[in-house]
């Protein structure tokens, strides 16, 4: 039994002799000051971070409309200004997503599992139906 606190006191002693050279060589003064110089790095990269991801946001927005069972859906979409729509159809016969007054170009015929993406690069109302089935109506709202 007394071999065991023996060698608990060395285990002890040995850690702080790791650290009694580091801590000789660094003051309060420096550690506060690199601490200081840490925080100062952490907080400005932070607010960074969420000024790109604001903007990613805003400009860089992905927005999907589904076209299934002869219609679009959403129906209407809100956005901002930059944001990009795709529309993707899932349904078992082709569509063309078509712009009511001619505000963008016209998707080719989209068959099944097809794509057609569009970015919206300035604030208005855009109206759009398929050219194949004209009673299926869309709207996206730019701000």
């Amino acid at each position: 039994m007394s071999a065991s606190p023996a060698h608990y006191r060395k285990s002890a002693t040995s850690c702080v002799s790791v650290f009694t050279p580091f801590l000789n060589h660094v003051n309060t003064r420096t550690l506060a000051f690199a601490m200081f110089v840490a925080f100062a790095l952490l907080s400005s990269t932070r607010g960074k971070e969420s000024e790109i991801r604001d903007l990613a946001s805003t400009k860089g927005t992905k927005t999907e409309v589904v076209i299934d069972n002869f219609s679009f859906s959403p129906n209407t979409l809100t956005l901002s200004v930059g944001a990009t729509v795709t529309w993707i159809n899932h349904d078992n016969v082709p569509h063309v997503v078509s712009s009511a007054d001619n505000q963008f170009k016209k998707s080719t015929v989209l068959k099944t599992g097809q794509t057609f993406s569009h970015t919206f690069v300035a604030t208005g109302t855009y109206s759009y139906f398929c050219s194949i089935h004209p009673r299926m109506t869309g709207r996206i709202i730019v701000k």
